[in-house]
């Protein structure tokens, strides 16, 4: 740089801020006077910058030295500013990096949202219609059992009426027609009554005894109140024939401890020991005058009988209550003066006698003819022995003159007052 001679400039240069040190440094000036190349001064001020002047004289073919060097503070500070900078820049490198994974973060977050949200809405559709398809099985299911336990009775029904049309064909003398109602059917065939009969029907062994047949054996009956054909056993043999056996005990095969549906339908087997069912002997006793006849027998093989004119028993609405009399036979009175008018109790109905006795009865405070008492072999027995609460065999008081006496074998049978056997066939 050239200048006129003599003439002073001065440069004043405020460069770089920096700042003094914090251990209270003092101001200070550096000064170097060169005779050639004039003179330049640096000066730290207060603030902390540094101010450097020079003054230049003009001069020919001499080049001066570099007067602009700061002192060695100044260059620190500046190697630091650009290292700065160099730093700035890496930093901003690196937030652009940031703001643009943190922009795909917001994305990805913004995507798993809105699948969160499909999957929601989805398992909520797929939760409701589980629910509905739960409620249509339970629906299904009930169904089901119900068109199950249809069938089943249906089922039974037809075996039923099979059994019992294949009966009344054996029966001689007997046609009747069976028109079973469902619940399937119009209103109007429900009016129709489940048997209609047409005529010479057998009501009971005494009508199959007219009709010709002497032997006894298994025949089927249709008891004129009853309205459903019954298979029972026939006597045509005892005291003229004709008489429908309504309990049998012979040998202890079946186990009387029955409760009072069983007494009420019947069980045991019609060729050894059974109770016919209290439903079956109302029907039977209540469609005319009938006499009552019991036959026993002891350990030692005597026989004994009681004959009763008038016999006959309710309904179940009336505890199937008993009504027998007129007494005649080989053997005392155990069975009417005691037990007339008296309901039907089994052991499940609570009465303290059926428990005792384990046995359905006409019981009375509790009894002197026990006829479906427990099956004791021998005859005597001791309530000791046997481990009972009372006596509670097969017993007939009058006859033994003791309530632990229990009998070989009874049968009760029934047939019309007004039965008069035939000479002949």
């Amino acid at each position: 740089m050239q200048m006129d001679p003599g003439t002073l400039f001065t440069l004043l240069m405020v460069l770089l801020g920096v700042r003094a040190s914090e251990n209270g440094r003092s101001e200070h000036t550096h000064q170097v006077s060169t005779s050639q190349c004039g003179e330049y001064s640096n000066q730290v001020m207060k603030d902390g910058t540094c101010k450097l002047v020079a003054t230049l004289p003009q001069l020919d073919d001499h080049r001066c030295p570099d007067m602009f060097r700061c002192t060695d503070e100044v260059s620190y500070w500046l190697h630091e500013n650009e290292e700065r900078k160099q730093q700035i820049l890496a930093l901003h490198e690196t937030i652009s990096e940031l703001q643009e994974e943190l922009r795909n973060h917001r994305h990805r977050v913004k995507v798993l949202e809105l699948q969160s949200e499909e999957k929601f809405h989805v398992n909520s559709s797929q939760e409701h219609r589980f629910r509905e398809l739960e409620g249509q099985y339970a629906e299904a299911t009930t169904l089901l059992h119900v068109q199950g336990s249809l069938i089943s009775d249906l089922q039974a029904q037809i075996r039923n009426l099979s059994m019992l049309v294949e009966k009344v064909r054996r029966n001689p003398g007997c046609m009747i027609n069976i028109v079973r109602t469902s619940p399937v059917l119009s209103s109007q065939h429900t009016l129709h009554p489940e048997m209609q009969r047409v005529r010479n029907c057998p009501i009971d062994c005494a009508s199959i005894y007219y009709n010709g047949v002497r032997r006894s054996g298994i025949y089927t009956v249709v008891p004129s109140l009853g309205a459903m054909p019954v298979e029972v056993y026939c006597d045509m043999d005892t005291d003229g024939g004709g008489w429908t056996v309504i309990q049998r005990r012979q040998d202890g095969s079946v186990k009387f401890d029955r409760g009072w549906k069983e007494y009420k339908d019947g069980f045991g087997d019609l060729h050894t020991e059974y109770w016919l069912g209290n439903q079956h002997i109302h029907a039977l006793s209540t469609q005319g005058d009938y006499t009552l006849r019991i036959d026993m027998e002891d350990w030692s093989g005597k026989r004994k009988h009681a004959l009763y004119q008038s016999f006959r028993i309710e309904d179940e609405a009336a505890q199937y209550r008993l009504h027998v009399s007129g007494f005649s036979g080989t053997v005392e009175d155990s069975f009417s003066w005691y037990h007339d008018k008296q309901d039907f109790s089994t052991p499940d109905t609570g009465n303290i006698c059926a428990e005792i006795s384990h046995a359905g009865w006409w019981y009375n405070q509790c009894f002197y003819a026990n006829l479906n008492g427990v099956y004791h072999k021998g005859g005597r027995y001791s309530p000791k022995g046997k481990n009972t609460l009372g006596p509670n065999g097969i017993v007939w008081f009058t006859w033994k003159d003791s309530d632990y006496y229990s009998l070989r074998k009874v049968t009760m049978m029934i047939r019309p007052r007004t039965f008069r056997p035939h000479l002949s066939p």
